[in-house]
């Protein structure tokens, strides 16, 4: 196994690494193999299942880099993964003990630069991980192993590891409460990253230090703040839920029509305050009303459920559905704005009793 290169000389973007945007081609997904049942009590016999289908149509176009506990876990993989008619060849298997499988908040973030190469005419491109020290949401007790994927991912493909740090602290942020156009600009939300009181990820440090941090460390240069997310987000307020690149100029964000619903008046803010948005050249960019589904319980309990939750991989963009008229809405919308690969569904009602879906469980490696 290669050995791991850390570095906390300069930064990323001093380097000039930047974030990729999610559409641009990819060299694999990184999955973590559902084994925490707690996150879907009652349900979570049916979810390897899901996992099985979601990796069906990633795989079509991309290796996916799946993390398992054991030889037990890689086992029972591989018998779903061969039922629903995977092709084996396209998963490498990756031994990490994790807590839970949310990658998408626990998995390497990449970031890529491209080198002048000395008397060859082709620039040669070059990826690293950024270590954003994952904390369980700053809400959950048990995260230690979940925050030392990216210390193996780095491992495993010999890449350079930057731990991103302020004030000489640990930075924390996850994956699903960031949102990049791959141009300069990212997307955020007050309610996740600058409450000064609820799941407090960087406890003594203001707007001004988040940014610069993020700035530093992903090469953006434009960070705009939308207010929050929907109802039942146990990440309190992931971007991913409610506001989405679906290229470098146009975004989809999500609305919920019913004004007796808890949802109307948070997402209607984000509706007021997009139009201050300008991205990084200061134009304005387009933006595209997504439907919400109506509200989904179980046991009682209002689940996250988004249609703005989707992935965006190198074969097709996956997209969850919940029984729902406005499955249909959002398939189309979505499939007019994605014209360069197919738009699917995929079946997510039992999948969000987690409080997330396929964006929270998928992580992007660039190619």
């Amino acid at each position: 196994m290669a050995h791991l290169k850390t570095t906390n000389a300069a930064t990323p973007a001093a380097l000039g690494y930047t974030m990729p945007a999610e559409w641009e081609p990819h060299a694999a997904t990184w999955l973590g193999w559902p084994h925490n049942a707690s996150d879907w009590p009652g349900k979570f016999e049916l979810i390897p299942w899901i996992y099985g289908e979601m990796v069906r149509k990633i795989s079509a176009g991309e290796k996916v880099r799946l993390l398992i506990r054991h030889k037990l876990d890689e086992q029972f993989a591989r018998q779903v993964f061969k039922h629903v008619g995977v092709d084996l060849r396209k998963i490498q298997f990756v031994l990490h003990p994790t807590n839970r499988g949310w990658t998408r908040d626990t998995g390497p973030i990449f970031v890529k630069r491209t080198l002048p190469r000395p008397q060859a005419p082709d620039p040669r491109p070059e990826t690293a991980i950024v270590h954003f020290h994952f904390n369980g949401w700053a809400k959950y007790a048990n995260w230690r192993k979940d925050t030392k994927v990216p210390e193996t991912a780095a491992r495993l493909l010999g890449k350079k590891l930057f731990h991103a740090e302020c004030r000489g602290k640990p930075f924390v942020i996850e994956g699903g409460g960031i949102e990049l156009n791959g141009r300069g600009t990212l997307i955020s939300t007050e309610e996740c990253y600058l409450d000064p009181k609820i799941q407090v990820r960087n406890p003594g440090l203001g707007k001004v230090e988040i940014e610069t941090t993020l700035k530093n460390h992903l090469g953006v240069k434009n960070i705009f703040w939308l207010a929050k997310g929907p109802k039942g987000d146990d990440t309190h307020g992931h971007i991913d839920d409610i506001c989405r690149f679906v290229n470098a100029k146009t975004l989809v964000l999500v609305r919920e029509k019913n004004s007796r619903d808890e949802n109307y008046q948070p997402l209607a803010e984000n509706w007021e305050r997009i139009t201050d948005l300008r991205l990084e050249d200061g134009t304005k960019p387009e933006v595209v009303e997504l439907p919400m589904p109506a509200p989904l319980y179980f046991d009682g309990v209002r689940l996250p459920a988004s249609y703005a939750n989707f992935y965006i991989c190198n074969a097709a963009v996956i997209v969850p559905t919940f029984n729902d008229p406005n499955d249909r809405v959002a398939l189309g919308i979505l499939g007019e704005l994605f014209k360069d690969r197919p738009v699917v569904g995929i079946h997510a009602v039992d999948l969000v009793w987690g409080f997330g879906s396929l964006h929270c469980l998928t992580q992007q490696q660039p190619a």
